[in-house]
């Protein structure tokens, strides 16, 4: 295994957006009669030419504002998307915790969904088995664990998923916003966990609008406006500038006082 954890060379997400529908079946099948449809698109990129390396045990930061394409990245790391173009890089095992209550069965209990996605982050059967005990202790959910997750509040979701992706012991961990769900307490245990992660040289992938949050574990930050990358740099540098673009974007929202 070389040196890097990760790489992005020139990557370019697209996605295709609805601009127009048929609004009724009516509509729908009146249009492909006659050879037209109202369904028209257009072209939107997520991630623009974005290229950065991460070198294994490091613990990177993404910052940016709502639709700046953060998730999209982490998305593309864990392999939900594959990029329009340029090349990913992965190098390792990846635990993604990326959208809460991604990959629950929402019909099996929070111990069958257990199995089920460790088995989806690689592990054995029998492995699984080995550290649910673990797992369950972890969630602190108590007998809710044999109860359907479709009963589960959002903070139970979170409890579970962290436990079971953090049980895995990766080699890459990749945390959305999701740490934001739940209470005080669990939080600061997750913390716990992603500190002793970076300890042990584990590479981890924060996304994060806590400025705190990211001062404390990121040795780097990676900054994204519009899906460009416009800042790879320590913290409080990169958190500077997002300060700059945040303060930019209000200044334009407040309307100007007419004359007189």
């Amino acid at each position: 295994m070389n040196g890097l954890a990760l790489e992005f060379v020139d990557v370019v997400q697209r996605f295709r957006v609805i601009r127009e529908r048929p609004d009724t079946l009516r509509e729908l099948f009146s249009g492909l009669h006659r050879g037209s449809n109202r369904t028209t698109y257009h072209v939107f990129e997520a991630v623009k030419h974005v290229s950065f390396q991460i070198p294994h045990g490091a613990t990177v930061g993404i910052i940016g504002r709502n639709g700046s394409g953060k998730s999209t990245i982490l998305k593309i790391i864990a392999g939900v998307y594959k990029p329009s173009s340029g090349q990913v890089h992965v190098f390792g095992s990846i635990a993604p915790l990326i959208e809460l209550g991604a990959g629950f069965h929402h019909e099996l209990t929070g111990r069958e969904n257990i199995l089920i996605n460790g088995l989806l982050l690689g592990l054995s059967k029998r492995q699984v088995r080995d550290l649910e005990q673990q797992i369950i202790d972890f969630a602190e959910i108590g007998e809710f664990i044999d109860a359907p997750v479709k009963q589960y509040s959002s903070g139970m979701y979170m409890r579970v998923a962290f436990a079971v992706a953090t049980a895995v012991d990766p080699d890459i961990l990749l945390v959305d916003e999701i740490l934001a769900v739940g209470d005080a307490g669990f939080r600061a245990k997750c913390f716990e966990r992603i500190a002793s992660f970076h300890e042990r040289g584990k590479t981890i992938i924060l996304v994060s609008h806590d400025s705190s949050q990211i001062r404390e574990f990121c040795d780097r930050v990676l900054l994204l406006h519009n899906g460009e990358l416009i800042a790879d740099s320590p913290p409080d540098e990169a958190l500077a500038r997002y300060d700059e673009l945040i303060g930019q974007s209000q200044q334009q929202k407040v309307p100007a006082i007419p004359e007189r």
